[in-house]
């Protein structure tokens, strides 16, 4: 059974008994993605080390990197 079959069924099952509506699957993704992100700059403070940017990073990783010609 798929996210959205369940969900539908959820929809469904809290119309019937009155119940709060399920939230869509999906909603909340980018915020997971947001918090995990910021938990490892955290980790990384901790650690001693910088809160770098991820992106940053691995642009600069990219960048310095001496390329095979």
């Amino acid at each position: 059974m798929t996210a959205i079959e369940q969900y539908l069924i959820d929809t469904y099952r809290a119309s019937q008994h009155g119940d709060p509506m399920p939230p869509p699957p999906g909603r909340d993704d980018v915020a997971v993605v947001r918090a995990a992100r910021s938990y490892q700059q955290f980790q990384a403070v901790l650690d001693g080390g910088e809160a770098r940017h991820p992106w940053r990073a691995a642009l600069r990783r990219m960048l310095t990197r001496p390329h095979p010609c």
